[in-house]
């Protein structure tokens, strides 16, 4: 895959890697160890064995999980495990996840997202889109938002579609011979973008927009997301999109050579068969999600069912036995280790003890006070534990049992952390779309170019959550 970086990438100066940066991985095995061990032997009062047992092997993995120290797949099924060995749950909590329908929500995310980009449908929509709309480097940028959303729609997960994106941008980099400093912010904007857009729709993001109505112990619905989400996400995009080409200006003398694209284009020919079954089974299975009110089958066992009938001669989509690899067993047990935290934190007791011991007494009465604590509060645990879903794992559960008989609804509590958690970073480990992005495979850019947004995003999360969300919701009847 092409990048802006591997075309454009000039040689630097090399420099020694700091002590740190040498021996990161040694250093947060063992600092997890000390954690572990100083939470395991410490007399917690009001918690129980269990649940100490659950913090200390949950906080092991976290720090394990924001080093880097393995991959992250191995840290989760450690976590898992060890949670089964030392009695903390039993096996039937623990591995929950994989007899849910969310689990195989992902898994035909995945496949979808495969028969999409096999079929070269992706590329097509891209591509089209590129040479009508991209006339600028400000539009270039806007494409990026843009074609995340159009994507979004036909791949449920941001990943994938934030390296189409880029594979389409990397050819208008190279034509218009960008320096490697516009490239990196193109890129960030490519993986960046993918944040606010999967917010969305409740497929924008196959794992964690799900996962945030299931921790509100609400039925996952597609158009309940949307009515919910819809509003907050357009606006986050939109602003995000204006605080982007103000803190990053466009070069002088930047002209779009539509030429290179339009030939790709040619050369892909007419639509094939392969793409006409994709977009056909993606439009059932959208037919399906936005009636989800009528038939009541969770948005998981759409997923997979279309994904499966892609897979059938003559009337499928072309997915093929290879396209099995293109399903990320790691992000599954990721997936089940950090909404495992919550589930097991339940169980043992952890997440009412978290409540009690790091909350106030009393509950904010008033709601937007309540949304700037819950903004703040979540933020300070984000930039320690940097994992979104392990915060989501960690917060949410213990602020719904924090604000149960207040009268804030749960999906409430749920969808704030998620937008403060999803939307804030500082660094490129608090968000695994940026992370994937980073450096000369992805998009790129540094974590320089990720810290300097950053810093204005960080602010924009409290605009998102305490004057755009609250307001909207009250509007709709979702707070009281």
């Amino acid at each position: 895959m092409l990048t802006s970086a591997s075309v454009l990438a000039q040689p630097r100066p090399a420099q020694a890697p700091s002590f740190f940066a040498r021996n990161k991985q040694i250093i947060g095995m063992i600092l997890g160890l000390i954690i572990c061990a100083a939470v395991w032997l410490a007399p917690l009062g009001g918690l129980s064995d269990p649940g100490k047992h659950c913090l200390a092997l949950s906080l092991l993995a976290v720090c394990w999980w924001a080093f880097n120290v393995v991959h992250p797949g191995y840290t989760s099924l450690g976590l898992l495990v060890a949670w089964v060995l030392t009695h903390t749950a039993d096996p039937s909590v623990v591995f929950r996840l994989w007899t849910t329908p969310l689990i195989y929500l992902v898994v035909g995310g995945y496949l979808i997202a495969a028969a999409v980009e096999g079929s070269g449908l992706g590329r097509r929509v891209a591509y089209w889109f590129t040479i009508r709309f991209v006339s600028n480097y400000k539009s270039m940028l806007a494409a990026c938002y843009i074609l995340g959303f159009v994507l979004s729609i036909m791949i449920p997960h941001p990943w994938p579609r934030s390296f189409m994106i880029m594979a389409v941008m990397t050819i208008i980099i190279r034509s218009a011979k960008l320096a490697p400093k516009y490239a990196a912010q193109v890129g960030l904007t490519a993986f960046a973008s993918s944040c606010p857009t999967s917010m969305i729709l409740l497929t924008g993001d196959s794992s964690l927009n799900v996962v945030a109505m299931n921790f509100a112990g609400v039925e996952p619905s597609w158009l309940k997301w949307l009515f919910y989400m819809g509003v907050p996400g357009v606006v986050t995009s939109v602003l995000l999109y204006l605080i982007q080409i103000t803190l990053f200006p466009a070069p002088k003398d930047f002209v779009v050579n539509k030429d290179e694209i339009k030939q790709l284009l040619n050369k892909m020919g007419p639509v094939s068969r392969n793409e006409w079954g994709t977009i056909f089974w993606v439009v059932v299975a959208i037919g399906f999600w936005m009636t989800d009110f009528l038939h009541h089958i969770h948005p998981g066992w759409i997923a997979i069912s279309a994904a499966l009938i892609m897979t059938l001669p003559k009337i499928g989509a072309g997915l093929k036995p290879a396209d099995w690899n293109k399903v990320n067993i790691g992000t599954l047990f990721f997936l089940t280790a950090a909404l495992g935290i919550g589930t097991v934190g339940g169980v043992t007791g952890m997440n009412k003890w978290i409540a009690v011991t790091l909350l106030p007494a009393h509950v904010p009465t008033n709601i937007f006070v309540f949304a700037l604590f819950i903004t703040v509060f979540a933020i300070a645990i984000h930039m320690v534990l940097g994992s979104v879903l392990a915060v989501m794992g960690i917060l949410t559960p213990a602020i719904i049992a924090y604000t149960a008989g207040s009268g804030i609804s749960p999906i409430v509590v749920s969808l704030l952390v998620y937008t403060v958690v999803n939307q804030q970073y500082l660094l490129p480990f608090h968000n695994m779309a940026l992370l994937v992005g980073e450096g000369e495979h992805g998009g790129g850019y540094s974590s320089a170019e990720v810290f300097k947004l950053g810093i204005p995003l960080t602010v924009l999360v409290f605009v998102i959550t305490v004057l755009v969300e609250v307001p909207y919701w009250k509007l709709i009847g979702l707070i009281r």
